[in-house]
């Protein structure tokens, strides 16, 4: 699972000599590896063939400012940290749409995630994109009452900008009258239950399982997408 958080990497810390990594971004790319073996064949990051496949197939990647493809191509660079405060990790919607279609099948989507609890314990975040806190707050409300609630949740997440949360009070008005959200947050019943299985997740290792994916023709060219695509292992 993910180490105890360090001390914050220092920013904007450039190699001085080509090909060699400084200190602060060996640090990164440690913790990132460390976090990919947790991924079934995570290793495989290294088999990118930089095609491209995994941003042509993203449904979100217009929004991103760090293609898929280059997050990869970014970290066999060293630049870790760029990728850390990348919006690209919070703007992921997990749909798997570029693990399936990975002609090698590399895991990028779970290696996404693991690029994001990096950038959590190393506290690096994008800029003037606060969605973590969103993330943040989120977790806070569900450890304290066993489910989401929406109302709750935009509070805090715009304690910082207040005005922000007055533009939404219209939004927020028809959505009471519909009772679609409540003014007063509510416990589930048995949140402690809920708060037991947080707690261990916390501590749970989970299996680490490498297995190598044969090589065959339909893993690249069109058969790697239609019904000759050889069955992946995890």
């Amino acid at each position: 699972m993910a180490s105890a958080r360090a001390s914050t990497i220092p920013i904007k810390f450039h190699a001085p000599v080509p090909g060699v990594l400084p200190a602060p971004e060996r640090e990164l790319r440690r913790r990132f590896l460390e976090e990919a073996e947790v991924v079934p064949g995570g290793d495989r990051i290294s088999q990118c063939l930089q095609c491209g496949t995994c941003t042509g197939s993203c449904p979100v990647s217009y929004a991103m400012d760090i293609s898929p493809r280059m997050v990869i191509a970014l970290f066999r660079a060293g630049q870790i940290e760029e990728i850390l405060r990348s919006r690209t990790l919070w703007i992921c919607a997990s749909c798997y749409m570029c693990t399936t279609r990975c002609p090698q099948s590399i895991k990028i989507t779970d290696l996404l995630y693991a690029l994001k609890r990096t950038a959590i314990d190393a506290g690096l975040y994008p800029e003037r994109f606060p969605v973590y806190r969103l993330s943040k707050n989120f977790v806070r409300v569900v450890n304290r009452y066993g489910r989401n609630q929406e109302s709750l949740l935009l509070m805090l997440y715009y304690l910082r900008n207040p005005l922000g949360l007055l533009r939404l009070l219209p939004l927020a008005i028809a959505m009471f009258r519909r009772g679609r959200i409540s003014l007063f947050p509510k416990k589930i019943k048995g949140v402690g239950a809920i708060r037991t299985i947080l707690r261990a997740s916390k501590e749970f290792e989970l299996p680490r399982e490498k297995k190598a994916v044969p090589y065959t023709e339909g893993m690249v060219g069109y058969g790697a997408v239609g019904k000759d695509q050889p069955e992946r292992t995890s």
